[in-house]
């Protein structure tokens, strides 16, 4: 089957055949008529099989032409990046569609979107809390939503984004078109689907959990963090192999620490990106990344879903994620589009259970490769692997399991704080030094000490 074959007017088959493209996807062909038909709709697809345009082309087909200001079609996903990525993708589609277009996400002014706003739109992206901010506003109506998309759902809750969606659900009108597209299915979309959606059609083309057949995953056994540094810069000194290599890291300051490094090994060549960076910064270090201007990309998890960049070699667990769909997210950033990829994870000791819960989710046991003799193995320890310091012996501290122990916040007064309040002390320090109350009116009280 060719786009052609799909019921596309003729300004749709020219952008895609300015894109270079001539025939859809699993996903594109099965999900076009029961979007067209209007009917809710549930697609789960692997990551890099053409989700967007899959929901978008019959969406843009169905879309008449109208210059009201209210937008007619809602688009929610869960990261500023998406936004910015799949409007991208949506003006691509409409070269030739006079279709107006606005993505909007925390982080930025919101003044100059509710401006944008104002001036009328047909299709709006947003994220889920940037949305609901400018619906609270009244500035944005959402009375005229005739299809609303939710795409990667299921980390939209994983990111605790399930009261936001429920206050827009509540704002949005009860008549309209909800199609949702996932690259995993949850138990927590499994709810939603029951709660929201009516008699959803859906499609599937593989087994939530499937590796794409393109990726070539490696697994490596390392013994720590700094090994595993050790083993990074020596095979990306190869420059012609590592080409264009994304590097996943647990956490913010582990992506610090690693770009920092590997800076230094390799000047002008990476880049950084997480949630504490500018939103500015982080759409430029994308750019660059994509362009060609580094060849290194070191990001946390906000990479892994959705986004899609030409030509990725290398996609490198620099450590076994503690979700397995995280680990499926993250190398379906290389091996795009049919093209091959190569996905490298590597595994400590104590990442080892992580990596089981991965095999098992996929069904499909990851190849170890030995380490190469060369590497060298590092005694220095990252700060999230050095062993706690235990106090052995302390005859002055409180045993936790005395009774009258204090809780852990207890500290002893200082002195100024260990009086007992007696309650008027100015009285008592006049009487104490007087001898009488400072009270006028008992003129006897002189003379009944005398004659004691």
């Amino acid at each position: 089957m060719t786009f052609k074959d799909l019921n596309l007017n003729k300004f749709l088959w020219n952008a895609l055949e300015d894109l270079g493209f001539s025939e859809p996807t699993s996903i594109q062909e099965l999900a076009f008529s029961p979007v067209m038909s209007g009917r809710d709709v549930v697609g789960i697809a692997q990551t890099g099989t053409g989700k967007t345009y899959a929901y978008m082309l019959p969406i843009l087909r169905s879309l008449a032409y109208s210059r009201q200001d209210n937008p007619r079609v809602l688009i929610l996903v869960p990261t500023r990046e998406l936004v910015v990525q799949v409007v991208d993708e949506i003006e691509k589609l409409c070269t030739y569609l006079d279709t107006r277009v606005l993505g909007v996400y925390g982080g930025v002014n919101i003044n100059t979107q509710k401006k944008q706003i104002a001036e009328g739109l047909d299709i709006i992206v947003a994220t889920p809390g940037r949305l609901y901010d400018l619906a609270v506003s009244r500035v944005l109506q959402l009375k005229s939503i005739q299809k609303l998309v939710i795409d990667e759902v299921d980390v939209m809750l994983d990111l605790g984004f399930r009261p936001q969606l429920m206050n827009i659900f509540d704002i949005l009108p009860p008549r309209r078109q909800n199609i949702m597209f996932s690259a995993t299915m949850t138990d927590d979309v499994d709810a939603l689907i029951s709660d929201f959606f009516q008699n959803p059609e859906r499609i599937s083309i593989a087994r939530s959990g499937t590796p794409l057949e393109n990726i070539t995953q490696v697994g490596y056994k390392i013994p720590n963090f700094y090994t595993k540094v050790n083993f990074l810069i020596d095979q990306l000194a190869s420059v012609e192999t590592y080409s264009k290599s994304l590097l996943f890291t647990r956490d913010k300051r582990m992506a610090d620490r690693l770009f920092k490094i590997l800076d230094e090994a390799f000047p002008e060549q990476c880049e950084v990106i997480h949630s504490n960076k500018t939103q500015n910064y982080r759409l430029n270090s994308i750019k660059d990344f994509e362009e060609g201007v580094v060849r290194i990309l070191v990001a946390t998890d906000v990479m892994a879903r959705g986004m899609d960049i030409d030509d990725i070699s290398h996609v490198i667990n620099v450590d076994t994620p503690n979700y397995p769909e995280n680990y499926l997210h993250r190398i379906g950033r290389t091996g795009r589009a049919q093209r091959q990829g190569i996905s490298l994870v590597f595994t400590t000791p104590k990442e080892e259970k992580a990596l089981e819960d991965i095999e098992e989710l996929m069904q499909y046991k990851v190849p170890q490769t030995p380490l190469p003799d060369s590497i060298a193995i590092s005694e220095e320890l990252a700060p999230e692997e050095r062993p706690e310091a235990k106090e052995i012996y302390n005859p002055h501290r409180r045993n936790s399991n005395d009774e009258d122990a204090p809780g852990p916040a207890f500290h002893e007064k200082i002195d100024k704080n260990k009086k007992v309040n007696l309650g008027g002390s100015y009285r008592r320090t006049i009487e104490k030094k007087y001898k009488k109350p400072k009270t006028r009116g008992d003129k006897n009280y002189n003379k009944r000490n005398k004659r004691k």
